[in-house]
């Protein structure tokens, strides 16, 4: 079943665009299929370029300020000029590459809270580029991220909030220009212990997993024993128990700190 959203109406009697997704649920590294649906209006018109891309919407923090920005990403080029005459359809299909280090959307079945990623078309006619809607794309964890986030149920972890953070995880293989942050709750039995965050940073063979705990906003304290940095293998990830790792981590500087 395709998800379809109508993109924009170029001027009066102006060609409109639809964008179809064939399916929007997706994983890091996959393609998410599709095509865009072009009508022509009531007067010839020529587009000058039409392309794809994923944008997803991120938080900025400032020394005295703190915003969201919409930062489009992977854009894909879908052929060159084309004369639309009226009442003409015209269909594009396309592949768009998911990148490896996209952020988890939605997990368990339930869209993550924050979270706004998705395909954006854009249409060049007469110099003037016009930017559709948002088709939202559902990224689903990849077996070793779910692992990890089924260890944080396991030890009673409950999902607090995800975002979108604009700049880079020092020490990771992050090539995007923004990272993600999932939060959860700490349970009863972590006394003391507020909050965990939780990133991926992804590519084709491994994924860089930073956990933190008592994070300062835009800070990651590498020195601190609150934080940790691992690799988990894509393919070798279930030769670790990672509910164990957790709780071994969680304990040992509990204990330093006489949370526990």
């Amino acid at each position: 079943m395709g998800f379809k959203k109508l993109l924009a109406s170029v001027g009066a009697g102006g060609a409109s665009v639809e964008t179809v997704l064939t399916d929007p649920n997706v994983v890091p590294g996959g393609v998410v299929q599709g095509e865009v649906r072009i009508q022509g209006g009531s007067v010839a018109q020529q587009i000058e370029s039409l392309s794809v891309g994923l944008q997803a919407q991120v938080e900025v923090e400032t020394q005295d300020s703190e915003f969201k920005e919409n930062i489009k990403f992977n854009q894909q080029q879908l052929g060159g000029a084309l004369d639309v005459q009226p009442g003409a359809v015209h269909t594009v299909p396309f592949g768009l590459e998911i990148p490896w280090e996209a952020p988890v959307t939605c997990f368990m079945g339930h869209q993550l809270t924050g979270m706004s990623v998705g395909v954006v078309t854009e249409l060049a006619i007469a110099r003037a580029v016009d930017s559709g809607d948002l088709d939202p794309v559902n990224v689903h964890p990849l077996p070793a991220q779910q692992a990890l986030l089924d260890s944080f149920g396991a030890l009673g972890f409950r999902f607090k909030s995800a975002d979108l953070e604009k700049g880079h995880i020092r020490g990771t293989r992050q090539r995007l220009p923004f990272y993600q942050e999932i939060e959860f709750y700490a349970p009863e039995q972590y006394r003391g212990l507020n909050m965990v965050e939780l990133s991926f940073v992804a590519d084709h063979r491994e994924m860089d997993v930073v956990l933190e705990m008592d994070k300062k906003p835009g800070l990651f304290t590498e020195g601190s024993d609150s934080y940790r940095s691992f690799r988990m293998g894509l393919d070798s990830y279930q030769e670790t128990d990672w509910t164990a790792y957790l709780n071994q981590w969680l304990s040992e500087v509990g204990g330093k700190r006489n949370w526990f």
